[in-house]
């Protein structure tokens, strides 16, 4: 019987193309069998009768870490992203003495040993203390070069005693020292960013101080990057479920016509001038539909001469009223 052509005529081909294929393809990756190192300088610190406060620094792989585990008696209690290196442990038993160690992982699921162990002591359970620490004063921000930065500030006071004092930026805690310290050193911050620090006091019983007033800075720029374009200085009200903000508009040489504003990181609105702006601040009032008691993270960015956005401004919290 005669073949089909069309399979006569492609039956080598393929053949030819599966040769060349296998000769042409790439030997697959090694397997990753390299585990991190564990993770150094772990503290563990007291913030109440039943939460500690776990740091520790970046472990290291051949690849990437892609994990922490932390872990209390021995015990997994958390999972955490590679970009956070804290955490606030809860729920433990007041008066007494915890143990935490740290791991690393990578894709592959290799686990670092674990870090060295460090203990904290729960403080002692506060009978009916319902009276937040007052509120720290003279907070001050200062740049350790692109990503770090050194806050102080003077000590609060409570009716009973503080126990730790939280960092806070962008309305969100970031750091927590013990209630004997007025000095918080703050890393992974990055080049050429604005950023706005708060401090809240805490006790025993986690009655917090309400917010310090708060302390901006801009980290240095990377090497060879222009200089930060941010609107500075700014400010935020709220009233009658009225926000208003005000700020400088960065030098640009050139009128700055267009701000874009952010709430809670997401675009709400571009404030624009139609002619020359305003010299001096600016100033922007803006209705919201949410509920007294809502906090929304402001802020701010102009667009530049050449059309493009420049950096945001340090954020500002607003609580609607």
């Amino acid at each position: 019987m005669q073949r089909p052509l069309a399979a006569s005529l492609l039956t080598p081909l393929a053949l030819l193309l599966t040769l060349t294929g296998c000769a042409g393809a790439a030997a697959p990756p090694p397997e990753d069998t390299r585990a991190p190192t564990a993770p150094t300088g772990v503290t563990a610190t007291a913030g109440s009768a039943s939460t500690v406060h776990v740091m520790w620094n970046a472990a290291t792989d051949d690849r990437a870490v892609t994990g922490y585990a932390v872990y209390s008696e021995g015990r997994r209690i958390k999972d955490l992203p590679a970009t956070t290196l804290m955490t606030d442990v809860v729920g433990l038993a007041p008066a007494t003495r915890h143990r935490f160690t740290v791991r690393a992982r990578d894709a592959a699921g290799n686990t670092s040993p674990p870090s060295a162990t460090v203990t904290a002591t729960t403080l002692r359970a506060a009978a009916e203390d319902s009276t937040p620490p007052t509120t720290p004063t003279a907070l001050r921000a200062a740049p350790d070069g692109s990503r770090a930065a050194t806050l102080r500030w003077s000590a609060a006071r409570d009716d009973t005693r503080v126990t730790a004092y939280d960092v806070y930026q962008a309305d969100t805690r970031i750091h927590t020292v013990p209630g004997t310290a007025t000095t918080a050193h703050v890393t992974g911050l990055r080049p050429g960013t604005a950023y706005a620090f708060t401090v809240r006091a805490r006790d025993a019983a986690e009655n917090s101080s309400r917010d310090s007033a708060p302390a901006d800075l801009t980290t240095a720029p990377a090497p060879g990057a222009p200089p930060n374009t941010a609107p500075t200085g700014l400010a935020v009200t709220s009233a009658d479920r009225t926000i208003t903000v005000t700020w400088s508009p960065p030098h640009t040489g050139a009128p700055v016509t267009h701000h874009e504003l952010h709430l809670n990181g997401r675009f709400a609105t571009t404030i624009i001038w139609g002619t020359t702006p305003p010299p001096g601040r600016a100033t922007y009032t803006f209705p919201v539909q949410d509920p007294p008691g809502t906090r929304y993270t402001v802020t701010l960015r102009a667009r530049l001469p050449d059309g493009t956005w420049g950096d945001f401004s340090a954020p500002r919290t607003a609580v609607v009223r």
